[in-house]
């Protein structure tokens, strides 16, 4: 099978899964990080290059030392049921890590176009908070303002995270690499709706 015909084929899963996910819960963040350290928009598509390379900064980060989590927000759809908290990431960031309080304890970051929230086992984290009101707005540049912010984050605690290298080479290579990123993410997602059929259960947000 040619790399291209491959592609289309993992393309037409990612399509078929990712709207299940979004319907299935009411807020589909805290289900897709049950499994995975990253969530990816639903209302705008990240290339997948882009979000591989961002993927990978995240998990570089945890092998150096800093965990973290983080959740980009690029509209109402993101949020499932729990559009009040739109364009507040703060208060979702504070939201979302109660939803994951008894799977992971660590930092947790959200990027909303209009700002960021940050916030661990739920309760805001001052001085990252701090850090982040100094940073630009993130606007469409989701991952690459959270890049920035993951980044900023790390330093602060005296760890280097270096920005992945961008994808090179032939165009055979490149089609390997974005099949090989969308793969991951469908597989994430089939996780996820694993996840999400044994969790059912009412959403309350504050």
């Amino acid at each position: 099978m040619s790399s291209r015909r491959a592609l289309g084929l993992v393309a037409v899963a990612a399509v078929l899964l990712v709207p299940g996910v979004a319907r299935a819960d009411g807020d589909p963040a805290s289900d897709y990080l049950v499994v995975q350290d990253v969530f990816f928009p639903f209302d705008v598509k990240v290339p997948a290059a882009e979000a591989g390379r961002f993927s990978q900064l995240v998990a570089d980060a945890t092998k150096r030392g800093f965990r973290v989590k983080v959740a980009l927000i690029a509209g109402p759809g993101d949020l499932g049921s729990v559009t009040a908290l739109w364009r507040k990431p703060q208060q979702y960031a504070e939201f979302l890590g109660q939803e994951l309080y008894y799977v992971y304890r660590g930092p947790l970051l959200i990027a909303m176009p209009n700002g960021y929230g940050i916030s661990q086992r739920g309760k805001p984290l001052a001085a990252a908070r701090a850090l982040l009101d100094r940073e630009p707005l993130p606007g469409r540049d989701l991952a690459g303002a959270a890049t920035s912010a993951v980044r900023k984050l790390a330093a602060a605690r005296g760890i280097d995270v270096p920005v992945p290298a961008a994808a090179s080479g032939s165009g055979e290579n490149r089609d390997r690499l974005v099949i090989a990123g969308i793969a991951a993410a469908v597989a994430a997602l089939a996780a996820a709706v694993a996840v999400l059929r044994r969790r059912r259960r009412p959403r309350t947000y504050p």
